[in-house]
């Protein structure tokens, strides 16, 4: 196994890759900006070092400067948690060059499918059901406009490249086309340094689902069953739950046979995710496919127990998968919450500044992943992420009272948090009879 490996993250994340690498005598390096110089997964790790000022191009998004550190101090490997260069395939030749291994898939598995318009291409060979829309991508609104009448309104633009919400659009109508089109265009072109886009139909009323996967280097894969990631603000995720209690036995197994087809097309490796849209008919559509570990990886865990983390680290290291498909169980109902330091009343406005008091739920089955402690200051330069709140139950019913109960006791101040806003989807009447969808926030929340 390695006996050392660089966190080329921050926050939540990098803490917890920190404690699965103690727990399998690994050895660790954080890397930090000068502004992150007192956060926890600095004093966690085995060694740390600064790789640049605050803002995220200087540091985090630097990969000479993380190269260099890794190189400095002897680390054999990179493990990129999520976000910033996590599914960057110029890390993963900058790491290939110098002798360090990358911890996720290679090169061509993250440009093929990073790219939106290649990654329908690919699954549409492969026999994957993909949301009708565009053959190719495209930066001409008019060419895209003649697409999206053909496609049927109302259609969802999207940035060819790129997540998290940002390059996307909903067009209800032809009138708005062209407009949305631009703007979308300009965002992604900002977010991404890519302004090609694509145009798919916009389903109603669905259901944001995502398979988790497990690839190694000898052709074994498997799935860890799916996620309800519905609950989005802005296409952004707020709640996730993990099964999806709409989806029997029957359907689990025909969606996560169509999830292993997805990797197996392009021989993936590693940890990775691949993400549908379920209609109200048990339809389903791929949508793309993250090629790192996800932020609400927790809830796999808790239902399954499997620690991803280890298992993406073997694989990294050339290990076999020593689980199989058939021992794979699907245990319980599990909710993680993500607690932000925004302020709902004002939009979501990020509220950076000095943590004053903490205190943290605990209890049976309740687990908190975080990077703050009272005193810590929350800096504007990164997301307003303070922490993952993530409970077990032995169904949906019990996660749901026993998540409320962790929030209740959940004490955030100094900055604005959005604790309140999930208590509010936790006892909204639609949410707790589970008719939700990807609009449910915005109806049931927003408009009432």
């Amino acid at each position: 196994m390695f006996s050392k490996i660089l966190i080329a993250n921050r926050g939540e994340i990098a803490v917890r890759i920190i404690r699965a690498c103690k727990e399998m005598g690994i050895k660790t390096v954080a890397v930090y900006s000068e502004i992150d110089r007192d956060s926890v997964h600095v004093h966690m790790a085995d060694e740390a070092i600064c790789i640049g000022p605050a803002p995220s191009k200087k540091s985090y998004l630097n990969i000479d400067n993380i190269i260099s550190a890794a190189l400095v101090t002897k680390c054999e490997a990179i493990h990129p948690g999520y976000g910033f260069l996590s599914e960057n395939p110029m890390l993963v030749d900058a790491c290939q060059s110098n002798g360090i291994k990358f911890i996720g898939p290679n090169k061509e598995h993250i440009e093929k499918m990073g790219n939106k318009s290649e990654a329908r291409k690919t699954m549409i060979e492969a026999g994957v059901p993909v949301v009708p829309g565009s053959e190719n991508s495209t930066n001409e609104p008019l060419e895209a406009f003649k697409i999206a009448k053909e496609v049927g309104f109302p259609v969802m633009i999207k940035a060819a490249s790129g997540g998290g919400g940002r390059g996307m659009r909903i067009v209800r109508g032809e009138e708005e086309f062209i407009e949305k089109f631009n703007m979308a265009k300009s965002e992604a072109s900002t977010a991404f340094n890519d302004d090609s886009m694509y145009v798919e139909k916009f389903i109603e009323e669905p259901r944001h689902i995502e398979f988790q996967i497990l690839a190694d280097s000898y052709g074994n894969i498997i799935h860890l069953g799916e996620r309800d990631c519905s609950l989005q603000r802005r296409n952004q995720k707020v709640l996730e739950e993990a099964p999806c209690v709409n989806i029997n036995e029957e359907l689990r197994n025909k969606m996560g046979e169509i999830a292993l087809r997805a990797a197996r097309a392009v021989n993936y490796v590693s940890a990775g995710t691949i993400e549908f849209l379920l209609d109200k008919y048990n339809n389903f559509y791929f949508i793309e496919m993250n090629t790192r570990i996800q932020v609400e990886h927790t809830i796999t865990e808790l239902i399954t127990g499997i620690d991803l983390i280890k298992e993406q680290i073997k694989i990294g290291y050339g290990e076999k998968l020593d689980i199989t498909q058939e021992e794979v169980k699907i245990n319980g109902h599990a909710i993680e919450c993500r607690i932000n330091a925004e302020d709902p009343k004002e939009n979501f406005r990020p509220s950076p500044g000095q943590i004053e008091g903490y205190f943290t739920p605990g209890g049976y089955c309740v687990r908190l992943d975080s990077h703050v402690y009272s005193g810590y200051p929350i800096p504007p330069t990164y997301d307003s992420m303070i922490g993952k709140l993530i409970v077990w139950g032995k169904d949906r019913n019990e996660a749901i009272n026993r998540m409320k109960r962790a929030l209740d006791e959940m004490v955030v101040t100094g900055v604005n948090t959005n604790i309140e806003f999930q208590k509010e989807i936790l006892n909204n009447e639609s949410f707790l009879a589970n008719k939700i969808d990807t609009s449910f926030i915005e109806r049931e929340i927003f408009n009432k």
